[in-house]
């Protein structure tokens, strides 16, 4: 019988590129995510039964023990970027982490893969970054052989990054940003999953990789990127920390009033993870180590941000048929 990897939160972003490669190399693939109703877009990875979404709750342990029990390797790939109720930084990304690799330890599984984030550090006045630093920690208590992935900034077809800002771009002629001059090195979604799989089949050695882009570029560089992409031209502003902090106050008031039921557009944890640069630091082991090329963004952007384009699908036509002599 093939091995069974399961990949917590295999239905999510990145999660879901690890699940379509782990299907192709064969193994079978458990989803294990909050609602599995939600998850069916997986299944077609595979054969009829080789992939298959599972309920699972990463905040309880018999939930964990029940969807790792049989497993050959466990990936987690589970984590927030705001708190919702229960699924707080803390349990989510510190307690859940712990609790998979020592559930997965438990059952004698010894080859785990978690995903991480550059930036994750044990003393860091993010929140986000804390916790970050914390399951990395509680995994390699559990898990000393694991393989920790850390990436900078994510982005393919379904990212909340670049697809978020395009958006924005309709609502006027200014684009702003908070942190304008704060370096990112943005890596590739299928990337990381490529480095995962590696972590997985064994084939990565252990220990903790910081995965980053060929091309390091401020957050102003890289909204002017996206901009050319998608044709627009729009006045990107930084907006001041200080006043970021002030207006994620006043987010965070609005959002406690209406009991969680209106969500601001930054919190006051962003603007801080904002403040620090996201690079692959010196030294540090990355794709090289793994014998992964990482890809440019100028290669994926326009696959998927063509959409925003001001005659989406039909703008390369426009502009060709501008072209034709009368």
């Amino acid at each position: 019988m093939s091995k069974l990897v399961t990949i917590f939160g295999g239905s999510g972003f990145v999660g879901r590129y690890i699940a379509r490669r782990m299907a192709q190399e064969g193994w079978r693939v458990r989803v294990a995510v909050r609602n599995h109703n939600e998850a069916t877009f997986v299944r077609p990875y595979g054969a009829v039964g080789q992939v298959e979404p599972v309920f699972c709750n990463i905040r309880d342990d018999a939930s964990v023990a029940a969807v790792t029990e049989g497993s050959d390797a466990v990936v987690n790939c589970v984590g927030v970027l705001d708190e919702t109720g229960k699924n707080t930084f803390d349990a989510v990304q510190s307690e859940g982490a712990e609790r998979i690799a020592r559930i997965a330890a438990g059952f004698g599984i010894t080859r785990m893969v978690h995903i991480s984030a550059i930036g994750a550090n044990a003393d860091a006045e993010s929140e986000y970054a804390r916790t970050k630093a914390a399951g990395e920690a509680g995994v390699l208590e559990h898990q000393p052989d694991a393989v920790i992935l850390c990436p900078s900034i994510i982005f393919g077809q379904e990212d909340q990054f670049f697809n978020r800002f395009a958006g924005m771009t309709v609502l006027g002629p200014v684009l702003p940003v908070v942190g304008a001059e704060t370096k990112f090195q943005p890596v590739y979604v299928d990337d990381v999953a490529a480095a995962a799989v590696l972590g997985v089949l064994g084939q990565a050695q252990a220990g903790i990789y910081e995965l980053g882009g060929p091309d390091t570029h401020s957050f102003r560089e890289l909204m002017q990127l996206m901009l050319g992409v998608i044709r627009k031209r729009r006045l990107v502003v930084n907006i001041p920390f200080w006043a970021a902090g002030v207006m994620a106050t006043c987010f965070g008031f609005g959002r406690a009033l209406s009991l969680g039921l209106v969500k601001g557009p930054l919190t006051k944890d962003q603007v801080l993870n904002l403040a620090v640069d996201n690079v692959v630091a010196d030294g540090a082991r990355g794709f090289d180590a793994l014998g992964i090329r990482p890809t440019a963004m100028e290669a994926v952007l326009p696959d998927y941000l063509w959409r925003f384009r001001p005659s989406g699908q039909y703008d390369a036509i426009k502009e060709s048929a501008k072209n034709l002599k009368a």
